[in-house]
């Protein structure tokens, strides 16, 4: 049986610039701290489809946080648009990982929340980021998700050994990460020390999870029955290190 939540804006800062994020948490009381799950959108920025999730992880029984990369008010809706707005993230992971530890420094605030169980999902973009707050080993992280995430590593020196448990659920058709790809990850996360896992979706391409895309040309389509089996593996793996 669903949980019911109540949700709300949350502003954050990373150093002057400041964030608006979406806060779900489960409206049933619980004895304990609950944990908190990190949503971290696709290159459009923070829209429904990531609040949609934060409800998901809120009914769940989780207390989820939809982050905001870009910054308060900025968003995407052409191609174009939401290039501009990813590019230079993907382009300084350093900057990148300022800006996501930014929010889980606002996620230990939360109140009711355990900060030393932290989880965090994305995709697409929001994959990476999901990757990269591990590779980070951010404070209290224990799992992170990406759906048909960018996989390749930000290159910001020796990696230490990643405490996180990861997984990457990954369309084995996916045109913006070849197979070739998911092997090179692989092999990073081994060296890493990682506890990881990557499933690979036959006859999928990228944005699988996302009901609104239907682009079969360029490789990018929903599938509803893949979408659920990556749902299941992401409660499973949440189940498991929260």
């Amino acid at each position: 049986m669903a949980i019911a939540a109540r949700t709300g804006l949350v502003s954050y800062f990373d150093g002057s610039t400041e964030l608006e994020g979406y806060l779900a948490i489960p409206t049933e009381s619980a004895k304990a701290p609950r944990p908190i799950v990190l949503v971290v959108h696709t290159w459009t920025g923070l829209d429904e489809f990531a609040r949609a999730k934060a409800h998901m992880l809120a009914e769940l029984g989780y207390i989820a946080l939809a982050v905001d990369v870009y910054g308060k008010g900025r968003r995407g809706t052409t191609h174009a648009e939401c290039g501009a707005l990813m590019t230079p993230w993907t382009e300084d992971r350093g900057a990148l990982r300022a800006r996501l530890l930014a929010a889980v420094a606002a996620a230990k605030t939360i109140e009711g929340g355990d900060g030393d169980r932290l989880g965090v999902i994305g995709f697409c973009f929001g994959g990476l980021c999901a990757l990269d707050l591990a590779r980070a080993n951010a404070p209290g992280l224990r799992a992170a998700i990406a759906f048909h995430g960018l996989l390749h590593p930000p290159n910001l020196g020796a990696q230490p050994s990643i405490k996180a448990k990861l997984l990457a659920l990954h369309g084995f058709d996916d045109p913006l990460v070849r197979p070739e790809g998911m092997v090179a990850f692989e092999e990073e996360m081994t060296a890493a020390h990682a506890d990881w896992q990557v499933v690979a979706y036959g006859a999928t391409g990228h944005a699988f999870t996302n009901p609104m895309v239907h682009d079969y040309a360029s490789g990018m389509f929903y599938r509803e029955i893949i979408a659920d089996r990556a749902f299941a593996s992401m409660r499973a793996l949440l189940a498991e290190a929260l």
